[in-house]
């Protein structure tokens, strides 16, 4: 149950929630949307179809043939975001797809539609718009004023499906799902690998030092991914490390932790119990706390949060990871040695 903005009390049933795990899901697996885009695609959902997958088949007697929630009559609309196979936001088997909406409703320069249908990545300064305004902008509907309507009803989904099943924070949440797939947590070609895993002199004191995760170089607010499928235990300014977000995953069977740190504390992304997956944009590039210049410090803790730091680097190249490209090795950018 969740309430609207004007005070009406709705119910949301499984089939709307799931269509809405869909939604968060594509969201982040998509670069660039983080919370704020899910929200907006989550009230656009809610105002057009409320949640539904909606077949229309006085326009396209085809579209009852997939799987659907009811029968719409908004003109030649389709599914969840009641988007036009006319206004070229693809053909009805596209669009009775609800990941393939999901996609094209976020656009970019992945989405199905760019440049033309704009998505929500294709909408200039869409961060700084009210998230209604910024529905508006995809939806381009007869009314505008609408979508706010269902912020506080996004809110509450978003919030409870992003929840641990059991346990959150740092209570020790045993019930992690296996991840499933392991991505390197930086777009391809933004980064030089500036600092390895061992024995080092501090840059600042130049002392000799231990250095527990991967420095990698890369220009301030570099999209930053999580690693793995898994809950934020961690997520905030902590001194030394700065912006850290740690986040906790089951990686084959294994309990492992990735911590992310020197972020700006306006370049993280996520809160403490929050469910994120494999490559979902968790936070920015920074140098904050003991840093010498914008990187990413990366380390890999098996057995979770607190326990040793093994080499990052070579655990990504072991898991495969996505994304994982060589980088050239210059100077240490940080000074993480003898923390924790």
């Amino acid at each position: 149950m969740a309430t609207t903005k004007n005070g009406e009390t709705i119910t949301l049933n499984r089939a709307q929630l799931t269509h809405a795990a869909t939604i968060i899901t594509v969201g982040g697996q998509t670069a660039g949307v983080g919370r704020p885009g899910v929200l907006i695609a989550l009230m656009a959902a809610l105002t057009e179809s409320s949640l539904r997958m909606l077949a229309n088949t006085g326009s396209y007697p085809e579209s009852g043939d997939y799987p659907n929630d009811g029968n719409g009559s908004d003109h030649d609309s389709l599914g969840l975001f009641q988007m036009r196979p006319a206004a070229g936001w693809g053909t009805v088997h596209d669009l009775m797809n609800p990941s393939y909406q999901a996609h094209a409703f976020y656009g970019g320069p992945s989405g199905p539609n760019y440049p033309s249908p704009r998505g929500l990545l294709d909408i200039p300064n869409w961060q700084q718009l009210d998230p209604g305004a910024a529905a508006q902008a995809v939806e381009v509907s007869a009314y505008p004023d609408r979508y706010q309507n269902f912020q506080p009803v996004a809110e509450t989904i978003l919030t409870t499906l992003t929840a641990p099943t059991t346990g959150t924070g740092n209570t020790g949440n045993s019930n992690i799902p296996e991840t499933t797939r392991v991505v390197f947590p930086l777009p391809d070609g933004s980064w030089v690998k500036t600092g390895g895993f061992g024995g080092r002199a501090d840059p600042f004191t130049f002392e000799p030092d231990y250095h527990f995760g991967t420095d990698y170089g890369a220009a301030d607010g570099t999209l930053i991914f999580a690693v793995a499928d898994g809950i934020v235990v961690h997520a905030g300014y902590t001194g030394t490390w700065g912006g850290l977000i740690i986040i906790e995953h089951t990686v084959q069977g294994e309990r492992v932790a990735s911590y992310y740190a020197h972020m700006w504390e306006h370049g993280i992304h996520v809160t403490d119990g929050m469910t994120v997956t494999a490559g979902q944009h968790i936070g920015d590039v920074g140098s904050s706390g003991k840093s010498t210049g914008a990187h990413l410090h990366l380390e890999i803790r098996p057995g979770g949060q607190g326990q040793p730091a093994i080499d990052s680097d070579k655990w990504l190249q072991d898991q495969g990871a996505e994304g994982l490209t060589d980088g050239e090795t210059s100077r240490a950018s940080c000074t993480l040695g003898g923390h924790k």
